[in-house]
Parts: C-alpha cells; structure tokens; sequence
C-alpha cells in the first residue's frame, strides 16, 4: 500500500524511534525526582523544551508540554476562557476549525455560558480579516484560528489577523500550528498562543506542546503538582518529550533539503486532477503543497476510497477525527455543491513519495472514475 494520509499521522522517523528506545530503557525514572537520576531527566527534558524554544524564537518558559495538538487547543482555549472569564465571554473562530477548537467551544457555550461567534470562510477556505474587526467587540477575550487547514491546505492570513487582534489589549490570539511545523515559516510574533503535535512530523502520538506567552493568563485543565508550570499536573512523559526536540529539528532539515521537490509533486498532482474530467480541486492553489483535496463529481467518497484501496492507495476523504461524519464540514463551508461534497477526497504527501507514486496514484483515480463515474 501507498500511504496519502499523512495530514492524519505519519510514520515516525527511523531516527527519533532509535532515539525514543534508548531514552525509555534508560532514563525512566520521574522527572519530579530529587535523585540523581530523576534530576538528569529533569535537565534532559528541560534541555528538549530549550531547543524547542530556539527552533520557534520564544523563551523556553513559554513551551508547555502536552499530549499533542488537541489537548494544547484545549488548553489554550478553555484555559484561557476560564481564567479571563471576568473581562468577557465572547470568542471568535471560524467554522472550519479543527474538532478540538470547535468543540472546546461549544463546551464553554454549554457549560459556561461564553458567546461564540463562526466566522465564515470564502471558497479560498481563508477568514476574511474584514469579517474578524467587524466581530471583535469589547467583552471578545479570545480569536482562535488556524494557520493551516488539515482538510483543505488553505493558509489563513495570519499577519493581518495579528494585526487586527493586538488592536484589543483584552483579546489573546490562539492559532492552531499543528499543520504548519515543519511545511512552512512559522513566525509567533504578536501570537500569544500556539499549538503544536509530533505525530504529523515523524513524530510520536500522544506528544505536543502548547506555546503560551508569558503575559498569558490559563487555568490549569488537569490539576495535580507542579509541573508545566502549574499548569497540567501529573507525571511527564519525559522520553517523548525529550524526543521531541529531534523531531522538530528533523522536520525543519526534511524541508529545507526536500521541500523544492514536495512543490514539485504537489504542482504536478494539481495539474493532472485539474485536467480530469469530473473533477473538481477544493484546495486553492496557493495552500500548503503538502495537500490537495479534489472532488470526483460522479463517484462518492466512500467508493472512490474503497477503489483506491484496492488498487494500492490509502487516502481519506476528511479529518480522520470527523471520518464518520456525512461529508467534510470544511469543503462544506467552502462550497454549497452537493455532487462536490458526496466525493471529496484528500491526498496528503511526504518525504517518502515519489513523482511515480503520484503519477500512479492519479492513473487510479482516472480508471476508478471511468468504472464507477
């Protein structure tokens, strides 16, 4: 099988496994510990959470370790909301956000009584800036938003969303990082929080950060000691953070040696579905290269899938965490074309394909619409 779903996860690097192996079997002890070894951990984690900290241009105080991308935007969102709850409870995010970010919102609006405003997106799958100062009000506390869409590859624009935000001293800026490390500059200035994963860069699963300025007020969500800064108790998974430093860095080399030659399959994936007939490209041109969601017009999602898999190739049709859901909420919110949304489908790419993997994948797709379209 031809693995194309590397937005969902990806294969961990040969290189942080050896790495991770050797950390288990030897440091693992607590890090919290006052003894010698529980010490030396504590200096290891402590030296990965730096590296960290200089790879993105923030202090190492401000990385927060957790157990990946969705537990950060948990903690970002309702962390901060419960916190500052008394200067306004009103958050702004769009409609096509991650799971974890919409539905840690719906969970402030149930439980909590915050007001939520869905800003929509244009068929580009971008936030109007336009649409985010005309929401903004006085009691808004929060704007989440993401940098990359996992399902279309849209970029938001950030730089003009920072500039809207720090306009209101009681509003924080949380984006959503988890598809942009590693695939393009990340630049923090004038976000207060970010969030990050390692299993979408070779990484391990249950292993992320959540970036958090120093000026940035949160409620701890997992109370217990002291660690991350009071901020979410328990025992560190230390191995994985540890690691986690290699992985980072290990991406960044991937793109500065690879990332030429991912545009180049990317252009050339466009290209040919672009030139099928009965299909249509749901992701803009100018998104990241390191996905492209098409629809065929004719054969549904599920068909196309289970006929790609047969013939050698995995792909899926939208977030793997929303994977039961009907149709993408995301290509929803793009378009309003009901032939579109029965059969979109994502391709994701890596370091590992090759111009003939995509090639063949693209020859699959036109014979599978020729048999079922």
């Amino acid at each position: 099988m031809i693995y194309f779903d590397n937005t969902s996860t990806t294969k961990i690097a040969d290189e942080v496994l050896d790495t991770y192996d050797q950390v288990l079997k030897k440091y693992y002890v607590n890090s919290e510990a006052i003894y010698p070894s529980g010490m030396e951990v504590h200096n290891l984690m402590e030296k990965s959470r730096s590296q960290i900290a200089r790879f993105l241009s923030v202090l190492p105080k401000e990385i927060i370790f957790t157990s990946g991308g969705s537990e950060a935007n948990n903690l970002a969102i309702k962390g901060t909301a419960l916190k500052r709850s008394h200067l306004g409870k009103h958050i702004i995010t769009s409609t096509v956000e991650h799971s974890s970010v919409l539905n840690s919102c719906k969970w402030l609006e149930d439980y909590f009584g915050f007001d939520v405003t869905y800003l929509p997106v244009s068929q580009k799958g971008c936030v109007d800036p336009q649409d985010l100062a005309n929401a903004i009000r006085p009691d808004t506390i929060l704007v989440s938003l993401m940098l990359v869409n996992n399902e279309s590859g849209a970029i938001n624009p950030i730089a003009e969303i920072k500039k809207i935000v720090k306009k209101h001293h009681n509003c924080y800026l949380h984006v959503d990082c988890v598809q942009a490390l590693g695939k393009m500059d990340i630049d923090l200035k004038d976000i207060d929080l970010a969030s990050f994963s390692a299993h979408k860069i070779n990484g391990l699963k249950g292993s992320g950060f959540l970036v958090a300025r120093q000026h940035v007020q949160m409620a701890e969500l997992i109370s217990g000691g002291q660690q991350e800064n009071h901020l979410r108790g328990g025992t560190a998974n230390s191995p994985a953070n540890i690691v986690l430093a290699r992985t980072i860095r290990l991406a960044l080399e991937k793109r500065e040696q690879q990332g030429d030659r991912i545009r180049m399959l990317h252009d050339a994936l466009y290209e040919t579905l672009s030139s099928m007939d009965k299909v249509v490209i749901n992701s803009p041109a100018d998104g990241t290269p390191y996905l492209i969601n098409f629809s065929a017009l004719t054969v549904t999602s599920q068909v196309m899938m289970n006929a790609l898999a047969s013939r050698g190739f995995e792909v899926s049709a939208q977030s793997t965490c929303d994977s039961r859901e009907a149709v993408s909420k995301v290509i929803s919110a793009m378009y309003d074309e009901p032939d579109r949304l029965k059969g979109t489908i994502r391709i994701s790419l890596g370091y590992e394909h090759t111009f003939e993997d995509v090639m063949a994948l693209c020859e699959a797709i036109r014979e599978v619409i020729g048999i079922y379209g």
